[in-house]
């Protein structure tokens, strides 16, 4: 009788508990409810239907070649992002949280899994379509919906992969191809990027990345996900990262890219650094406006004085220059040097200036800004835009230290970038050629085909073009800086492909090893290359640096810190940082005068050479009639107009 008793208290309590759990569940679902109205209304506010993505709806358009079945695989919740059927999708709102009222089925099984959570864990693995690396709900919604309620990190699910046809012209799916390869050999479908080429970056770190192998178990890509990433993307959401339009990706490969793959995370070390360079993602997702200034500042506190931040006494200002290579092996080189020369002659006493030559252009550069920050230097100039991660790096961590950079691809908070348009002068030395050839056919030995040698490739062209519509120009890369011997050798083989008139993308300095650049007329004879020499453009760096350090030697300020806009430079003709030269012996008369006139027009911002209308050589409009190339266009050209080949 006692032991039937105590069996039914049992009963009874046990029901108790049910009936908490049942009260405490309908409460969960009350507020997950008003979580999902909120985010309704929120997304209706902003023109959005507010409901969940249905994914039936998303591939109406798509053309899906095949499935994959990936079996059962721990999905990330924040990657299931709708569900499958546009019936389901009204149930939901865009977070996943619920929006039918409480007194319905829905509800009631909302409710029970809640419980079931609480009680045992949600065991049961989900059925979802994955498409582009997203994840979409065919059975499991309401499950989906209690674990992101309650913040789990993932779910198990059985996953159908939707593979679309691959199109080079879309971003996402191209995007996703390189993340099939990527997911191939990792496994890993945590991390996502807005940019191509990021998985096969990060596949190259990783592919070098070598932690503890006496783990037990030992799998890098694991342990790079759960030891490196995750706590990674831990400490930069913390910090803000979630209110970037980049994805966590997109930030750990900037960090990696300047701070290199850390074995383990150290929290401290870590969240110091993203702190300054969160200021440097937020500049590259476009959120901040940059200030090009395309033509000198006046001298006095001006410009310059909203680049500097704290007071410090006035003093010598000391200036370091950074170069890649020597002077006697690179014309690049020998013409900064003679800015820094330039400079030490104009201001004497007011300034000390050292350099530092054949810096490796490799991460360990950094190590080089790093003494010259621990030596005073007030302002460095770092002339080679392969310099650029270290640049920033240093920046960062040398706040007191100025620090610019040449290159025309980069915008920083922290370091400002400086260059010139030298494409103006490669345009006139391209109508000089084109004016003097016989065959029609101009040679260009071409550097690396990266934007600022295919921008002057093109503006060549266009020069050409102009005084010859008959002309055409072949190109001829050495994939490398600075090479007279390659340079030669690739000078002859346009030669010999009937080319009568060369370019060299190098530019002319005044000393005998760069006689050959710039443009010339030249044939083989039996003692080898001869040329003539028609047309150079020239970098007078003198000028820039003359400007910027007398603006810095005038201000008071001499400690710098990231200001409130960025501000690049991109000085042209009109300044005399570039400057063009030609023959009036080779070239013709008529040509003279022409070539006068159009120095006069580009330097007074009455002609610009990338003037529309222009074709690349697939045919392809790209500048319209009567336009404009946008500077966007000009510093991230990767295609060539339909006169070279």
């Amino acid at each position: 009788m006692q032991g039937k008793y105590h069996c039914r208290n049992r009963s009874i309590r046990k029901e108790r508990v049910r009936l908490m759990d049942r009260s405490g569940a309908e409460n969960h679902y009350m507020t997950a409810r008003k979580l999902g109205q909120k985010e309704y209304s929120r997304s209706a506010s902003k023109g959005m239907t507010g409901y969940l993505p249905a994914l039936e709806g998303i591939l109406k358009n798509i053309e899906i070649i095949y499935e994959i079945d990936l079996g059962v695989v721990e999905i990330p919740l924040k990657k299931i992002v709708g569900t499958y059927t546009n019936a389901r999708s009204r149930s939901f709102a865009v977070n996943f949280m619920p929006l039918l009222t409480p007194r319905t089925e829905f509800a009631s099984k909302w409710t029970a899994l809640c419980e079931a959570h609480l009680n045992e864990g949600i065991r049961d693995p989900i059925k979802v379509y994955e498409y582009l690396n997203w994840f979409y709900v065919v059975e499991g919604n309401k499950r989906v919906s209690v674990l992101k309620y309650f913040d789990a990190w993932s779910i198990q699910g059985r996953v159908m992969r939707l593979v679309p046809k691959k199109d080079e012209s879309d971003d996402d799916i191209s995007i996703y191809y390189e993340f099939l390869d990527f997911y191939k050999k990792t496994r890993i479908n945590t991390i996502w990027f807005t940019k191509r080429n990021s998985f096969n970056k990060l596949l190259g770190y990783l592919e070098n990345f070598e932690p503890d192998q006496t783990l037990i178990g030992y799998d890098k890509y694991k342990y790079f996900t759960n030891s490196i990433y995750l706590p990674f993307r831990k400490i930069y959401l913390e910090l803000g990262g979630q209110e970037l339009p980049i994805t966590t990706g997109d930030a750990f490969l900037e960090y990696i890219t300047i701070y290199g793959m850390p074995k383990e995370i150290d929290e401290e070390k870590v969240r110091a650094r993203l702190n300054s360079l969160i200021i440097e993602l937020d500049q590259m997702s476009g959120n901040k406006p940059v200030d090009i200034q395309t033509v000198p500042m006046e001298t006095g506190e001006g410009l310059i004085s909203t680049l500097t931040a704290f007071v410090m006494p006035k003093k010598t200002l000391k200036v370091a220059f950074v170069y890649a290579r020597d002077t006697k092996t690179s014309s690049w080189t020998y013409a900064q040097e003679m800015g820094r020369i330039h400079v030490s002659k104009v201001f004497g006493d007011l300034i000390s200036t050292s350099y530092v030559d054949n810096v490796p252009e490799t991460p360990e550069a950094y190590e080089t800004l790093k003494r010259l920050a621990r030596e005073g230097n007030d302002v460095v100039f770092v002339t080679s835009p392969a310099f650029i991660n270290a640049t920033l790096k240093a920046a960062m961590a040398f706040p007191g230290t100025k620090f610019l950079n040449c290159s025309e691809t980069h915008s920083y908070k922290h370091v400002n970038t400086y260059y010139g348009r030298i494409y103006e002068p490669r345009f006139l030395a391209g109508i000089a050629a084109g004016a003097v050839t016989k065959t029609n056919l101009l040679g260009y030995v071409g550097t690396l085909p990266v934007p600022g040698v295919i921008n002057g490739i093109n503006s060549f062209a266009l020069g050409a073009r102009m005084v010859n519509p008959e002309a055409r120009v072949k190109v001829v890369f050495l994939n490398r800086w600075d090479d007279a011997r390659e340079a030669e050798a690739a000078s002859e083989s346009l030669i010999r492909q009937g080319c009568d008139v060369i370019s060299h993308h190098d530019t002319l300095s005044d000393r005998s090893v760069t006689s050959e650049y710039g443009v010339y007329a030249a044939a083989i004879s039996e003692e080898g290359l001869v040329h003539e020499h028609i047309a150079a453009p020239v970098w007078n760096w003198g000028i820039f640096y003359e400007k910027m350090l007398h603006n810095l030697i005038k201000s008071s300020k001499r400690s710098f810190s990231p200001g409130q806009k960025v501000i690049n430079f991109w000085w042209g003709m009109d300044s005399g940082i570039v400057d063009f030269f030609y023959s009036r012996r080779l070239v013709p008369p008529e040509t003279q005068k022409l070539l006068d006139f159009m120095i006069k027009m580009i330097s007074n911002g009455l002609y610009h050479p990338f003037t529309g209308p222009i074709y690349s050589q697939d045919g392809t409009l790209m500048v319209r009639k009567g336009e404009v190339a946008t500077r966007e266009q000009i510093i991230n050209m990767d295609w060539f107009v339909n006169i070279v080949e």
